[in-house]
C-alpha cells in the first residue's frame, strides 16, 4: 500500500503543542523564582540596615561616653567613634549591594532617615564637634539631644522592621504560589500528555490488538490533525488494504497449496522414477517399469517406448502397455520419417491435443485405435537421441508447461539409462574379447607349440614305421609323451588360470598358495617375503597381479631350469612386486627379436597396462631373470577426479 503523508501545520503539531507549554511553564518558574530571589536580597539587605540603623543607638551613647571622657582618655577615641556614626548614617543613604546592604525604597522610611540624619547633622554632630574644640558645657547640650536622635532611631528600625516583615509575608506567599503552580503545572502537564499522545497510543494499540484478531474492519476516529491524526488515517487505510488482501487470502493459499502439491508430486515421481532407472535391468524391463509409472502419474491411457536403429532409418518398438493388439502389430517397425515418433526426435516434443483438429487432415494408426491425442518426447542422452517415448490419450487432455518439463527430464533420464545399459553391455563384449585375446595368446604360447611339436614328432613316427625303423620309432614315443605331458600342464595352468577369484586382502595368501603348489608340482624351491603395511590392491587390480605370477612361474617352469624361485612383495608408498630365479637367464636383446614366440612376456605387459602399472624384465646369461612390477597409488587430486 503506497500512502502519502500529508504535511502538518506548524501550530497543530504536537511538538509544537509540548514546545510552547514547556516554554511557558518554564517562564513562570522563571519569573516566581526571580521574584522569590528578589525578595530574599532584599530581606537580607533590610536586615542589615536594621542592624546598622540600631548601632546607631549604640554608637551615639558611646560618643558620649567618650566625650566625657575626654579629660582622661583624650579626644581620639570621640573623634573615631563621631567618624564611625558619620559612616553608619552615609552607608544607611548609599547602601552597599555586596554586603547586601539596603535602606528599603519607601517614601516613609526615607523621610524618616532623612529626619534621623538632620537631628545628627543640625544638632548632635555639631554639640560632639565643640565638645571636642573644648567646650565642655556642649556635652550637656549633646546628651539632651541623644535622647530625642534615639527615638527617631527607633521609629527608624521600626519602620525598616515593618517593611523586611511584609516583604517577608510576600516571600512565604510566592513560595505557596510556587508549589501550587507546580502542581497544578504538573497535573495540567501530564493531562496534556494523555490527551496529545497517550489516548492516541492506546486507541492506537487497541486498533492493532483488534486487527491481530483479523477484525480487519475495524476503524479508528480521527479527531486530530496532528501526527496522531496522520497515524490514525494510515492505519485505516492499512486496514482497508489488509481487508481486501485477506479476502482474497483463501483462494491464493488454496492455490498455491495446490501448486506445491502438484509439485512434490512431480519431484516424486521424478525421485521414483530415476531410482527405478538406476537399478540394473535389462532395455525391455527398465523401459516397462517406466511406462507403468508415467500412467499411473499422468493418466494416460496407453503409452510405449520406442528405439531408433543404430542407421537412423527404423524406429522400433521396444515395450507398450494399454495399446491394442493390432497396434501393436503393425508399428512394432516404422520408418523414422513417416511417423510422428521419427518427427519428435528430429524436433522434439510433439504434442497433438485432437487428431481432427489438424490443419492437414491425416489418418494416424492411434486415430483408428480409439485414441483422442498423443504427446510424444524424445528419449535423449547428451551425446545423442536413442528413441522416443508416447502418451496416448482417448480424452482431450492438455499437459500442464510444468508437466512437459518434468517429461522432457524423465526423457532425459531414461535416455542416460539406456544409453549405460548400451555401454555396459559394450564393456561387457570388450572384456571378454580381451580376455578371449588373453587366452588365444596364452593357448599360443603353450598348447600350440606343444601340438605342433607332437604333430613333428607323429610325422616323423609315421615315417619310421612306413620304413619298419623300430629303432627311430623307440626314440620317438618318449619324445611323445614328453609333449603330451607338457600340454597336460599347460591345461592344468590354464584351467587355474580361468577359475582364480579373489576378494581384497587375499593377494599374499594367494600367491603363497601359488608359489606351494609350484613348488609341489616342480620340486623348484620357493620362498615369499612381504613389506609394508599398505592399503590392499582391489580385487580386479589383485587378480591381474595374480595372473602375472602365474604366467611367470609358467615361464620359469619352462624355460628357466631354476632350483629357487624368490617372491617379493613391497606395499609402502607403492605396490612393488618381484619375482626372481637362478635359472639359465637369457638375453634381453635375443627376447625382442624373437618376440612373437614369447607371447607370456606380452600377456604380461597387457595386464600390466590394465593396472596402468610399469612392468619390467632384467635378465643375462647364466645370472637368472628378474621380473619386476610397479603398481603405482592413486595421488590425492587422482582420487578426486583432478589433472
Amino acid at each position: 500500500m503506497n500512502a502519502e503523508f500529508p504535511e502538518i501545520p506548524a501550530h497543530q503539531r504536537i511538538s509544537t503543542r509540548i514546545v510552547a507549554a514547556s516554554v511557558i511553564a518554564l517562564a513562570v518558574v522563571l519569573t516566581m523564582v526571580g521574584g522569590t530571589l528578589w525578595l530574599s536580597w532584599q530581606l537580607e539587605g533590610g536586615a542589615a540596615a536594621i542592624n546598622d540603623a540600631g548601632s546607631l543607638r549604640m554608637r551615639s551613647y558611646k560618643l558620649a561616653l567618650a566625650l566625657d571622657a575626654i579629660a582622661q582618655s583624650g579626644p581620639a577615641t570621640a573623634r573615631e567613634d563621631l567618624r564611625l556614626l558619620d559612616a553608619t548614617l552615609e552607608g544607611l543613604r548609599r547602601g552597599d549591594p555586596s554586603r547586601p546592604l539596603l535602606l528599603p525604597e519607601k517614601a516613609e522610611i526615607r523621610a524618616q532617615h532623612q529626619t534621623v540624619t538632620a537631628i545628627w547633622q543640625q544638632q548632635m554632630r555639631p554639640f560632639a564637634q565643640a565638645t571636642l574644640a573644648g567646650d565642655l558645657g556642649a556635652i550637656r547640650a549633646y546628651r539632651q539631644a541623644a535622647d530625642a536622635f534615639v527615638a527617631e532611631i527607633n521609629r527608624l528600625v521600626f519602620l525598616i522592621e515593618h517593611d523586611n516583615a511584609r516583604k517577608t509575608t510576600l516571600l512565604r506567599l510566592s513560595q505557596g504560589v510556587l508549589i501550587a503552580i507546580s502542581t497544578v503545572g504538573t497535573v495540567a502537564m501530564i493531562y496534556l500528555l494523555y490527551l496529545w499522545i497517550i489516548r492516541p497510543v492506546l486507541r492506537l494499540r487497541s486498533g492493532i490488538q483488534r486487527m491481530a484478531a483479523r477484525e480487519f474492519d475495524v476503524r479508528l476516529p480521527v479527531e486530530t490533525q496532528d501526527e496522531f491524526g496522520v497515524l490514525t488515517e494510515g492505519f485505516n487505510g492499512m486496514a482497508a488494504e489488509l481487508a481486501s488482501l485477506y479476502r482474497g487470502l483463501e483462494a491464493r493459499v488454496h492455490e498455491k497449496t495446490a501448486l506445491l502439491a502438484a509439485q512434490n508430486r512431480e519431484l516424486s515421481a521424478l525421485y521414483d522414477i530415476t531410482a527405478f532407472l538406476s537399478i540394473p535391468a535389462s532395455t525391455e524391463k527398465l523401459c516397462q517399469g517406466f511406462l507403468s509409472r508415467l500412467v499411473q502419474l499422468f493418466g494416460a491411457e496407453g503409452c510405449s517406448v520406442r528405439i531408433i536403429d543404430p542407421d537412423g532409418e527404423n524406429i522400433r518398438l521396444v515395450v507398450s502397455e494399454g495399446l491394442p493388439s493390432r497396434l501393436v502389430n503393425e508399428e512394432q517397425c516404422l520408418k523414422a520419417h513417416e511417423c510422428l515418433c521419427g518427427q519428435a526426435i528430429r524436433e522434439g516434443v510433439v504434442e497433438i491435443r485432437d487428431f481432427r483438429h489438424l490443419p492437414h487432415p491425416q489418418v494416424f494408426r492411434c486415430e483408428e485405435a480409439g485414441f483422442c491425442g498423443i504427446s510424444i518426447f524424445p528419449v535423449a542422452s547428451p551425446q545423442s537421441t536413442l528413441g522416443t517415448f508416447a502418451l496416448h490419450f482417448r480424452h482431450d487432455h492438455t499437459l500442464q508447461p510444468a508437466e512437459k518439463q518434468l517429461l522432457e527430464t524423465l526423457g532425459q533420464h531414461l535416455g542416460l539409462a539406456l544409453e549405460n545399459i548400451q555401454l555396459s553391455a559394450k564393456e561387457r563384449q570388450l572384456a571378454i574379447l580381451e580376455e578371449r585375446n588373453l587366452v588365444a595368446q596364452g593357448l599360443h604360447d603353450s598348447i600350440a607349440q606343444s601340438l605342433n611339436f607332437l604333430n613333428l614328432q607323429v610325422q616323423m613316427l609315421e615315417n619310421a614305421l612306413s620304413k619298419g625303423s623300430l629303432p627311430d620309432a623307440r626314440q620317438i614315443v618318449p619324445l611323445l609323451h614328453a609333449g603330451v605331458e607338457e600340454s597336460y600342464n599347460d591345461v592344468r595352468e590354464l584351467l587355474l588360470n580361468f577359475r582364480s577369484r579373489l576378494e581384497t586382502g587375499q593377494l599374499e595368501e594367494s600367491l603363497q598358495h601359488t608359489l606351494n603348489k609350484f613348488n609341489t608340482q616342480t620340486g623348484i624351491q620357493t620362498r615369499m617375503s612381504c613389506t609394508g603395511n599398505g592399503a590392499p590392491l582391489s580385487p580386479e587390480q589383485q587378480l591381474q597381479v595374480l595372473f602375472i605370477v602365474q604366467e611367470a612361474l609358467s615361464n620359469i617352469r619352462k624355460h628357466a631350469q631354476a632350483s629357487a624361485v624368490v617372491l617379493q612383495i613391497d606395499n609402502r608408498q607403492d605396490y612393488t612386486l618381484d619375482i626372481r630365479d637362478d635359472g639359465q637367464g637369457f638375453d634381453p636383446a635375443l627376447l625382442t627379436l624373437q618376440n612373437e614366440k614369447h607371447v607370456g612376456l606380452a600377456i604380461m605387459q597387457e595386464r600390466a597396462a590394465r593396472l596402468a602399472a610399469r612392468l619390467s624384465v632384467d635378465s643375462a646369461p647364466g645370472e637368472g631373470t628378474r621380473i619386476s612390477l610397479i603398481v603405482p597409488r592413486k595421488s590425492p587430486d587422482e582420487t578426486r577426479g583432478k589433472p
